[in-house]
């Protein structure tokens, strides 16, 4: 977050370290989001070292003008910024100054003029079902040891066969165990939900707990790497990444979209939106309508190649 420096508690460095230990304490945003947050405030911090030709104080930051914010963002777009980082940065710039509204006083009307970019919506993109236990297999198949290999379809498992997040999966502990016909899983904003569970997704986890050499704990994560701390997700990601080649997979085919075609798949077979809301822990029913999307894109899809007058 920056390199240590005297400064007066007044100033935007000050005030963003009190911030961002809010947001840990409060929100339990997760890490990656906090390094994107602390990163944009640390570049906003130094243009207004420039731009305003000394250190950003409250009262400085207070008297900033939308013609202020919109010079910070010209500079990132200069930088080659997607939109979809610039909205990420305006994001995180809204956030602290409504904290700093509400937690210090410092009342910035020129936030308020402050625009995200649009973004283009993009539809998830699943794979089949021959598809999806295909890549599992494979990822099992190419693990080095038994013990890795039922560990690594264990999680790809609970992603395409519960619909969990990769984070989630990874984030289950001992506790889980011994597995009945739910487990409770922990998602974003710590919320909490409950997942059924297929036989032939806990029949996976059982058989990883039987191989694994760390004997799971209530406390301890329940998937670990090669010396015993949590499993990191890169190397899910990575072994994903060795086995796509080999079927024919497209780069979008990731851990992710195994929760997507979780999704997909449901939703082809008659399931309830508000279910899969339920299912996917999505906070509002507007990020699963996507999903209609997808089935339609995928019905033109078929129909676009099968029938004769397409």
């Amino acid at each position: 977050m920056g390199k240590d420096r005297a400064v007066d508690p007044l100033t935007l460095a000050a005030l963003s370290a009190l911030w961002l230990t809010s947001l840990v304490d409060a929100r339990r945003l997760s890490p990656h989001t906090l390094r994107a947050y602390a990163a944009t405030i640390e570049r906003f911090d130094a243009f207004l070292h420039r731009h305003l030709g000394g250190t950003p104080t409250a009262t400085a930051l207070a008297a900033l003008t939308p013609a202020d914010f919109r010079g910070f963002l010209a500079l990132r777009r200069g930088e080659g910024l997607a939109n979809a980082s610039v909205a990420r940065d305006v994001s995180a710039l809204r956030t602290f100054f409504a904290w700093a509204r509400r937690a210090q006083g410092v009342d910035c009307e020129g936030i308020a003029g402050l625009k995200s970019p649009r973004l283009a919506r993009r539809l998830p993109r699943a794979v089949s079902p021959d598809d999806a236990t295909g890549l599992i297999a494979a990822v099992g198949d190419d693990a080095r040891t038994p013990w890795t290999a039922a560990r690594d379809t264990a999680v790809l498992l609970l992603l395409y066969g519960a619909g969990l997040r990769i984070a989630e999966a990874l984030a289950l502990t001992g506790a889980v165990l011994p597995l009945g016909a739910t487990i409770s899983v922990t998602g974003k904003r710590n919320k909490t939900r409950i997942v059924p569970l297929l036989p032939v997704v806990a029949d996976a986890i059982m058989a990883y707990v039987a191989l694994t050499p760390w004997p799971p704990s209530r406390d301890a994560p329940l998937f670990r790497g090669k010396r015993g701390g949590p499993l990191d997700p890169g190397i899910v990601r990575a072994a994903i990444r060795a086995a796509r080649p080999a079927l024919g997979l497209p780069d979008s085919a990731t851990p992710h979209a195994l929760r997507h075609s979780f999704a997909t798949h449901l939703l082809a077979r008659g399931a309830d939106l508000r279910a899969i809301q339920d299912l996917l822990g999505h906070a509002s029913l507007s990020s699963t309508q996507i999903y209609t999307a997808v089935d339609a894109a995928q019905l033109l899809d078929v129909y676009r190649h099968a029938h004769p007058r397409a």
